[in-house]
Parts: structure tokens; C-alpha cells; sequence
């Protein structure tokens, strides 16, 4: 597999990661966040950093788990190494702001860490797929 390979597979995951996210954020969770941190949001969401998350988020969840999942041709370790993936990134980023943010409640860091381990497997799943589908191995 070649760079070109990994390009189409990044820009194929893309749209997966966002309908995903954008079912937890517009009607599963649409208004946990607003109940639990309506007092730290900012009423205007800074779109270029989020666009920018979520850019580089895919990226690590193409290059740890769906890039060694295509190489070794199993649909488990996409979905483990995304899953764990998911987990890691969104559990520092909840306990950082735990740490350092004024009252950031627990319920937030297990619904959301649990969230970024469901969203970043299920993402991984659909890249594995779609890298078996473009060819790789």
C-alpha cells in the first residue's frame, strides 16, 4: 500500500468520523454538554480548532489503528486499537480539564471518555472496511 492508498482511505474516513459524531453531538448528547457545562462553553464555537481536531483525530486513529488493521488484515485490532485509541485521547483531555478547569463534573469525564472509545472504534471499523474495500490486502 502506498501513500496514495492512505490519502483516499484518510479522505474516505473523513465523512464516516463526522456522520458518526454528529449523531452523538445533534441528538443523542445534544443537550448533555449545555446541562453539565453551560457555565464554561463559550456561546460561539471556534470552528477552525474544531475542524482541526477532528482533521488530526482522524489521522491518529488512521495511523494507529486502521493502518496496522489493513496491514495484518483483521477487522479486531481496528476496532481494539480504535476503541483504546478513543479512550487514551479522550481520557487525558477529561482529566486535564478535571484538573484545571473549576468544577468539571465526573459524569462528563466517563459519558464523554466512553463516547471517544465507541466513536473512535467505530471509526476505526469503518476505515478497516473501506481500506479492504480500496484494495488493501
Amino acid at each position: 500500500m502506498n501513500s496514495l492508498f492512505y490519502v483516499k482511505l484518510y479522505l474516505l474516513m473523513v465523512p464516516v468520523f463526522f456522520a458518526i459524531d454528529l449523531v452523538w453531538l445533534g441528538l443523542i448528547a445534544k443537550g448533555f454538554y449545555q446541562d453539565n457545562l453551560g457555565y464554561i462553553l463559550s456561546p460561539n464555537v471556534n470552528w477552525a480548532a474544531a475542524v482541526a481536531f477532528y482533521l488530526i483525530f482522524i489521522g491518529g486513529i488512521l495511523y494507529f489503528a486502521v493502518a496496522p488493521a489493513v496491514g495484518d488484515a483483521s477487522l479486531g485490532r481496528a476496532l481494539l486499537n480504535g476503541a483504546l485509541f478513543g479512550f487514551f485521547t479522550y481520557m487525558t483531555y477529561e482529566l486535564t480539564n478535571m484538573a484545571t478547569l473549576p468544577n468539571w463534573p465526573l459524569k462528563v469525564v466517563i459519558v464523554d471518555t466512553l463516547w471517544g472509545a465507541v466513536l473512535s472504534a467505530s471509526v476505526a471499523t469503518g476505515g478497516y472496511l473501506i481500506g479492504r474495500w480500496l484494495g488493501g490486502t
